[in-house]
């Protein structure tokens, strides 16, 4: 899968990104409102891994952000079992150079607009830590609706946490 953007690509991932994962991926500041199964430090095994994962995956649902040729981040969303099959959970992180060119909120519309046209869909929502202002303004300015706080729903670096509940829903 590849979209071409103005400011990035969102494209499948490749072998040849594991490097500028590493580099981009390994920062606290990106990691800290993200789950833990995105670690902190991130090593070339984690990497490694990742890429293991989402190769050869399908359905395709992980995706790199590149600018110029270099993976600068990902995207993707997790489709839900049972009775939520029609429900996809997206999330999305982007290398810490990168922020506030609005290259998240650009992937994010276009990553939106590929799973409801492709899958059968009916909402796709995101969780957002609070504190995370950023990215509770790229869903909003992506067309994302705020749908209300998930008092201490989470746990990161051992303070319990509201979270932020935004979703889309497709018409």
């Amino acid at each position: 899968m590849k979209l071409v953007l103005a400011s990035c690509t969102v494209r499948s991932w490749e072998w040849g990104d594991l490097d500028a994962v590493v580099r981009h991926a390994n920062n606290r500041k990106v990691s800290i409102n993200l789950r833990d199964r995105f670690p902190y430090p991130y090593t070339v095994n984690d990497a490694r891994s990742w890429l293991e994962s989402v190769g050869g995956r399908l359905p395709e649902t992980n995706f790199a952000i590149t600018v110029g040729d270099e993976a600068v981040g990902g995207i993707g969303f997790t489709l839900q079992p049972d009775v939520g099959y029609r429900s996809a959970e997206i999330g999305y992180w982007l290398g810490q150079e990168f922020w506030g060119r609005g290259i998240t909120t650009e992937a994010l519309i276009a990553l939106t607009d590929y799973a409801f046209s492709t899958f059968d869909l009916s909402r796709l929502y995101a969780h957002v830590f609070e504190g995370n202002g950023a990215s509770a303004r790229v869903l909003e300015k992506a067309g994302y609706t705020f749908e209300g706080r998930m008092r201490k729903s989470v746990t990161k670096e051992g303070r319990t946490i509201d979270q932020l509940m935004y979703a889309m829903i497709r018409d």
